[in-house]
């Protein structure tokens, strides 16, 4: 069990770290216009239910990653929402 849960703790690792740069970009730039409005709103949608599926199983790095994944996609979807009306006048 163990191996499995540690290759878990590094898929998750490696998942939720790869929204970082697009986090720090965005929230620096503020820059949107290239990103997918329905796209986030699915993500979020599906990384809500990962995470409440996670939680269900009692699956630690299942519920860690998709927390901080859902954190970090939310942050983008609401700064894209934000953005909407100056990305459509662009």
């Amino acid at each position: 069990m163990l191996v499995s849960e540690t290759l878990g703790f590094i898929a998750a690792l490696c998942t939720t770290l790869s929204f970082l740069p697009q986090v720090i970009k965005v929230l620096k730039t503020r820059d949107t216009k290239a990103l997918s409005l329905s796209m986030y709103i699915v993500f979020v949608f599906g990384v809500s239910l990962w995470l409440v599926y996670g939680i269900l199983k009692s699956d630690l790095p299942i519920t860690i990653a998709n927390s901080f994944t859902l954190l970090f996609a939310c942050i983008i979807l609401f700064v894209k929402v934000q953005n909407r009306k100056q990305d459509k006048l662009s």
